[in-house]
């Protein structure tokens, strides 16, 4: 439950502390950090870890008298890499104290004066080459990623040398970008948790991740994940160029927008001509007193949930490799519940024809009819689902799933092919994503939680 947000004018417990200072030049904030450690003043810049995915580094400016901000605040939040600075070296990202520039040289003088007009200043950055996990395979690596961002962390505040915080996210769990573990761990750490405490409509984000096409003078963007987190936080979004460069605004149009496909309840991307039209009526019903149902879809196309709400009701027993691991344990497991006089449903993906005939094949040999059940979630749906799932262990993933990789829904794409009557089946029963759900698993599911499908 939100708090309610203090009374206007109150300060924020703890303020962060603001400082008046002429910035140091680069050459400088490089030789501080090659000093022997005995003739350095105390380090400003302080770093933590969050569950083992999540950098903290907040650079204290202590020394100088502070800037009491009032609520509500404004939050000026920046991407690091290709939007504050770029490489100055051939090689992308080589991460030293001296390996960068700033990406215009306005940059450190809009930064204070942000900083001056009372807003709180940080940045939030995907970091995925990192890992702060124990493993031995990579344990030297990792230390040395981790080293040189911290050494060019370092001399980027030491230049900046105003209060600023930098979080990165090192894993691909709720902090990464577009999701907004970042922006909370920001809102917990500066005590802005309470509703109203963030002036939304006067911050903004701003970070190349933009989703924008190749031009002339740009390569594409690798991705949406910096205007996306903007969208799902509800502030502002800028590119580097318009924000520092003044540059005019493009016009994007996302690819797929969950809060649209809500309101179209139109989930299928196939068409209607390559779909054997269904011979069985909504809602499903059981025809035989024995029956092998197999399914058909994508990782996250919500069959596991269509097991749970229609068919264990009506007493199938359930078979799933992602429990059993292998298909022959599958067969297996299926053989002994038809032995048993049980009907079955097969819950998984079955994504072409001869993956499908070890099932028709059962079928026969137990003399029962098999229908199957074909889920028509494209891929970006499916992979939004996935991660809507993963990501929210204790609202939307009873089954305490993990996120899938990318490859599994492009090699479902790529052995896709639609179920048809002449494979053996009785029927053939279509099944379009609905979503169905609490208000607040709506407005979960309605954020972007994927910044780079697959296909």
């Amino acid at each position: 439950m939100k708090r309610s947000a203090p009374p206007p004018g109150r300060s924020i417990s703890p303020p962060p502390v603001k400082r008046k200072v002429q910035s140091i030049t680069t050459n400088k904030a490089v030789a501080s950090f090659f000093k022997p450690a005995s003739q350095k003043e105390p380090e400003k810049l302080t770093w933590r870890n969050v569950e083992k995915t999540l950098i903290v580094g907040r650079y204290d400016a202590s020394n100088v008298p502070p800037h009491t901000r009032t609520l509500p605040v404004k939050v000026a939040a920046f991407d690091l890499d290709d939007t504050l600075i770029v490489p100055n070296t051939g090689n992308k990202w080589a991460r030293t104290a001296t390996s960068w520039r700033w990406l215009d040289q306005s940059i450190p003088g809009r930064l204070r004066s942000l900083y001056s007009e009372g807003y709180l200043v940080v940045i939030l950055s995907n970091q995925g080459n990192i890992s702060l996990k124990d493993n031995p395979k990579s344990l030297q690596k990792d230390t040395a990623s981790l080293t040189n961002l911290k050494a060019q962390v370092t001399a980027i505040f030491r230049q900046l040398d105003l209060p600023i915080s930098i979080y990165a996210a090192t894993g691909q769990d709720r902090y990464r970008k577009p999701r907004t573990g970042m922006w909370e761990e920001v809102l917990e750490n500066y005590d802005l948790q309470a509703a109203g405490a963030v002036d939304l409509s006067n911050s903004f984000y701003v970070g190349d991740a933009a989703g924008r096409a190749k031009t002339d003078k740009r390569r594409k963007d690798h991705s949406t994940s910096d205007r996306d987190l903007a969208a799902n936080i509800g502030i502002k979004f800028y590119t580097p160029e318009e924000y520092f460069l003044n540059a005019t605004a493009e016009s994007y149009e996302h690819v797929f927008e969950p809060a649209k496909y809500l309101e179209r309840q139109q989930f299928s991307e196939l068409s209607s001509a390559s779909l054997e039209k269904t011979t069985v009526s909504a809602p499903f019903t059981k025809n035989s007193p024995q029956e092998l149902v197999i399914f058909c879809g994508s990782p996250g196309a919500g069959k596991s949930t269509f097991y749970w709400d229609v068919l264990q009701p009506l007493g199938y027993e359930r078979v799933n490799q992602d429990i059993l691991k292998t298909r022959d344990k599958c067969i297996r497991k299926a053989r002994e519940f038809l032995g048993a006089g049980l009907s079955v449903a097969i819950d998984n993906t079955n994504a072409d024809v001869e993956t499908r005939s070890y099932w028709v094949r059962l079928a026969r040999e137990f003399n029962v009819p098999i229908r199957c059940v074909h889920f028509t979630a494209p891929t970006r749906l499916a992979e939004h689902n996935d991660a809507v799932r993963a990501l929210n262990p204790n609202t939307m993933n009873p089954e305490k799933r993990t996120i899938l990789p990318g490859i599994a829904f492009a090699s479902f794409v790529k052995r896709h092919q639609p179920p048809t009557l002449a494979e053996g089946f009785q029927d053939i029963y279509q099944v379009d994503f609905e979503f169905k759900g609490t208000e607040e698993q709506r407005q979960l599911w309605s954020r972007y939680w994927v910044s780079k499908f697959s296909t």
